[in-house]
């Protein structure tokens, strides 16, 4: 209960005190304040946080892990609300098809290993509606769900609306290499845009041919998190090993139509969790 309290708290404030990307520049998954922030510090050991469970993001085509701190994966996200969606500009995860490391700055994270084998046209500007990706760059989407009878809406508070309590969380994450072609995948077939099915929030898709997903406990990201700070919060993850194309118009057609998210830019990284005291096992 102390850590749920304490990610419960994390969700809050994030719900309270964001009034947008424009206004707020902290993620969906940072805490909203410095306060916040501390209190989510743990005691370190050898500066990793080790008492606050599995972190993430996590190199996925590695399976070892020490933390086996165990708690209730979350259901299928047909059987779950859809609470938010938001991006990260570059992947917070390394994978298969993922592993170009970008640096270890906020904006850093790996980008998609076919980013150099891009066109000249698929490189073409294409400014918008939605900040801080372009054409070239890797975007990884998450899609956050709830166990809570939510409703979507802005930042992670909207998973744990007041009243629900030890709510399951889960996030299907994709990564994406955007790119300036109408042919490549439209998000807004990706988005929610008040899609119910059977009574629970649900996204139009999410896609399903970029090969298997690694399951795997973890938290929530954000760059304002480390390996000496950690998140409280306890987060199935279901990440894709393969990126896929994304046209960048469709994007902005998302940012400038308004969603409920009020998402109109992409958030910075969390850098990769490497210390095998953060890390649960994959199984």
């Amino acid at each position: 209960m102390r850590y749920f309290a304490l990610a419960l708290a994390l969700l809050t404030a994030a719900c309270g005190t964001e009034s947008g990307p424009e206004t707020a520049p902290s993620e969906p998954d940072a805490p909203a304040t410095d306060a916040t922030a501390d209190a989510a510090a743990e005691p370190v050991t050898n500066g990793l946080c080790v008492d606050m469970g599995p972190q993430t993001p996590r190199d996925i085509a590695s399976v070892s892990g020490l933390n086996t701190e165990a708690f209730p994966l979350a259901p299928g996200v047909s059987e779950m609300n859809l609470c938010n969606i938001h991006t990260h500009t570059n992947a917070e995860h390394k994978g298969p098809g993922f592993s170009v490391f970008v640096s270890d700055a906020d904006d850093g994270g790996f980008a998609c290993n076919e980013t150099p084998d891009l066109s000249d046209a698929e490189l073409a500007a294409a400014p918008g509606a939605y900040q801080g990706v372009q054409p070239g760059d890797t975007i990884e989407v998450h899609w956050v769900h709830t166990s809570c009878d939510a409703t979507p809406g802005e930042g992670l508070g909207a998973c744990v609306p007041q009243g629900c309590s030890d709510p399951l969380l889960r996030v299907e994450a994709q990564v994406f290499l955007v790119v300036n072609d109408s042919d490549a995948l439209d998000f807004t077939t990706m988005a929610y845009g008040g899609n119910v099915v059977e009574g629970r929030h649900q996204a139009k898709s999410i896609p399903s041919d970029t090969g298997d997903p690694v399951l795997f406990r973890g938290s929530t990201t954000g760059p304002s998190y480390d390996q000496s700070k950690c998140s409280p919060a306890r987060v199935t993850w279901n990440v894709r090993p393969a990126c896929a194309r994304l046209d960048i118009n469709s994007l902005h057609r998302w940012a400038e139509e308004g969603n409920v998210f009020n998402e109109t830019k992409s958030h910075g990284v969390r850098q990769l969790v490497t210390a095998p005291e953060l890390l649960a096992p994959i199984e």
